[in-house]
């Protein structure tokens, strides 16, 4: 009965190992495309391994419903987002970033404008300052000890969330051409509404040197980040192909952007 009771749990824990994918694991590139080879600390690395939930996983929303738009979806990111309505398109690409520096112990370089123009340090926070915003005036005020811990960052987080969106992170993000495109690069139309989508992974072709890339996204109302599949080319998605100029228009499920809207975190 004990070997029965073993093997069973064996053959579970396998199946966790299984479902357990990353956007790298999962999702190979086109026939002929390559992922290039990069730094284990880079950002790259660290959107190509972010954990997605088991394959035909539906997006949720923040309240646990369902995401009406479930075709806009390839896969669904395994992170979560709070029961709030906080992690909204923007917030997603803060979320990220965020987390990466986070994990790298960069901390120095996570700090992101409020709408209003107000830098929200972390560095500040987790030093035991707390942000205060009373109509359009914010500002510090001291508020307990030093804590670097993931709690206080994630709390960190939702304040930026409440305060910061496409207008602000538009403004904080630098031009970049088209041809150029990178992961962590996104693109971004600032406003209200406004919309942003990030790429998370690209693939190049060794012969040709043409390009492909992934797209991932969070929406209205706030939303588990997930995978864009392509619906201007179904054969290729959810990859979309890098052309060579910064001319026309990208689109992707739920908005359509300018190549020209191709912007990233400065150094």
């Amino acid at each position: 009965m004990k070997k029965i009771y073993l093997f069973y749990a064996l053959c579970m824990f396998s199946i966790a190992l299984l479902n357990a994918q990353s956007v790298e694991s999962r999702i190979a590139p086109p026939a002929g495309y390559v992922r290039e080879a990069c730094e284990q600390s880079s950002y790259t690395v660290y959107l190509r391994r972010l954990p997605l939930l088991p394959q035909g996983s539906k997006v949720l929303l923040y309240n646990g419903k369902e995401k009406r738009n479930q075709a806009a979806a390839f896969a669904v990111v395994d992170m979560e987002i709070g029961n709030r309505d906080l992690l909204q398109c923007a917030d997603a690409v803060i979320r990220l970033r965020a987390e990466y520096l986070w994990a790298q112990k960069r901390y120095d370089e996570i700090k992101f404008n409020f709408t209003s123009g107000f830098k929200a340090e972390y560095k500040k926070w987790a030093d035991g300052n707390r942000i205060k915003v009373n109509g359009n005036a914010v500002q510090w005020y001291a508020s307990g000890g030093r804590d670097y811990s993931y709690q206080t960052f994630r709390k960190y987080l939702d304040i930026v969330f409440m305060y910061a969106g496409t207008a602000s992170l538009s403004k904080e993000l630098v031009p970049v051409p088209y041809a150029s495109l990178k992961p962590g690069d996104v693109f971004i139309i600032g406003g209200s509404p406004g919309h942003v989508v990030i790429v998370v992974d690209v693939a190049v072709h060794p012969q040709t040197g043409k390009k492909v890339f992934l797209l991932a996204q969070s929406y209205m109302p706030a939303q588990q980040i997930h995978i864009l599949v392509n619906p201007a080319n179904r054969k290729l998605s959810p990859w979309y192909e890098l052309s060579d100029t910064d001319e026309g228009k990208l689109y992707t499920p739920e908005w359509v952007f300018g190549k020209k809207d191709l912007k990233r975190f400065a150094l």
